[in-house]
């Protein structure tokens, strides 16, 4: 199969959100002069994914996560707090988080020759914008379609409808998406009738009903994928 779209998804495919994450959370509760416990930060993290899943899910708005988490968080400490306002600066602080997965910078760059990259991405703009341009990655997409700007979110058909309208000449056969989250990425190629491949560098379980095309541990096994026209590695 010849693809000359390729749809990157970004956290924890070309970004290290985990180590984002940790730093933004570790400087937030500085900021508040308390100490970030492994009970507290494992509470977060569990209770935030919970949140994006109904986020994905059309359960919740992505205002009503990012409003609402903070919130739940210090109350479970006790602590009433102002939760629009910290998750403000949480995110502030992420945006300062742009270490990238393995060599992901220097695939992009490659297959920006070979194809157009855009970037699918669920999330807040301003930081996904900003975590692009930081990681030097902005320039080599065409374009960025993030959750906030469209109204939809991964994966719902219509997040991937608004981009197919957006993409000039777009050829769902000639259209890939490559991204780590089962549930978003791949669940929503499987929605919207796109091939897939799901990078799963901990050799997680499938889960049912979700189907991806290929499945790769690291960025690099794309080439194989993607076919002869794209073997020559810069």
């Amino acid at each position: 199969m010849n693809y000359s779209t390729l749809l990157f998804d970004l956290d924890d495919t070309l970004l290290d959100f985990k180590a984002a994450e940790d730093q933004a959370l570790q400087k937030l509760f500085a900021q508040l002069n308390m100490t970030l416990t492994p009970e507290i930060e494992k509470y977060y993290k569990t209770m935030n994914h919970k949140l994006w899943a109904d986020y994905e899910q059309g359960k919740l708005s992505r205002q009503e996560v990012t409003n609402g988490r903070f919130q739940k968080l210090f109350a479970t400490l006790g602590k009433d707090v102002d939760g629009p306002a910290l998750d403000q600066n949480y995110r502030h602080y992420l945006t300062q988080g742009h270490q990238l997965l393995g060599n992901s910078r220097r695939i992009i760059a490659d297959l920006a020759n070979k194809a157009d990259l855009y970037v699918v991405t669920n999330g807040v703009s301003e930081t996904q914008y900003k975590r692009l341009e930081d990681a030097k990655l902005l320039p080599y997409f065409k374009d960025i379609f993030v959750s906030e700007d469209t109204g939809y979110q991964k994966p719902m058909s219509e997040y991937f409808d608004y981009v197919a309208r957006r993409i000039p000449h777009f050829v769902a056969q000639k259209a890939l998406v490559i991204g780590d989250s089962l549930t978003s990425d791949i669940k929503g190629a499987n929605n919207a009738g796109l091939d897939s491949v799901w990078l799963n560098p901990e050799a997680k379980q499938l889960l049912p009903d979700i189907k991806p095309t290929y499945e790769v541990k690291v960025l690099d096994q794309l080439y194989p994928i993607l076919g002869a026209s794209f073997n020559e590695k810069a």
